[in-house]
């Protein structure tokens, strides 16, 4: 059973890493405003929501069966304040503090029209340090982050993002023809 506890908070931490990844670049991409082909805008914003909540599904499964497994030793506050861990307590600090980061956006994503698009923007934003926080922890405190699979894994995930970003970053990302529509108000006002 122990085996079995170890196995699935590898595969559940590695598994989430690259929904987090597929997340952030879907996020980037949706930000954009153009249509992905085959899925339109709203269908690559609703992908974005599925990956990142299944990405955070896979968070909690890493933390509940590494938190029963004997041999990580894993304690309750090692899961929520970040670097008091008695083994290796910068990396699981790190890993500490990425599900604190998530935990932050989760909530207020799924709070969105309550806090409102200025704050829901601002926190979102906390997914640029979220993402290689969590990359950091993997490598850091990962069984197999020497591993050549995890190591490929690792550099194809920051090549996706770093070049999203670059993308995202680019003086005519804003200059390629493609506006939003302005969304019509219940009171007629176009905002």
């Amino acid at each position: 059973m122990n085996e079995a506890l170890w196995a699935l908070g590898r595969g559940t931490g590695v598994v989430a890493l690259v929904m987090f990844t597929l997340a952030l670049v879907l996020g980037i991409v949706t930000r954009s405003g153009r249509p992905l082909p085959g899925l339109g805008r709203f269908g690559a914003a609703e992908l974005h929501r599925t990956v990142a909540l299944t990405g955070t599904g896979l968070v909690l499964a890493h933390l509940g069966s590494l938190f029963l497994d004997p041999y990580a030793q894993l304690r309750l506050v090692d899961m929520v304040v970040p670097f008091l861990g008695v083994a290796k307590p910068l990396w699981l600090g790190l890993g500490t503090l990425a599900v604190d980061l998530l935990a932050v956006v989760t909530v207020v994503s799924l709070l969105r029209h309550r806090v409102g698009p200025r704050v829901f923007r601002a926190v979102h934003w906390a997914t640029y340090l979220l993402w290689p926080v969590a990359v950091l922890h993997a490598l850091g405190n990962g069984t197999d982050a020497a591993s050549a699979w995890m190591v490929g894994l690792v550099a194809v995930s920051t090549g996706a993002v770093a070049s999203a970003v670059a993308w995202r970053l680019m003086p005519s990302f804003a200059e390629r023809g493609w506006r939003r529509t302005p969304r019509i108000l219940t009171s007629g006002r176009t905002r």
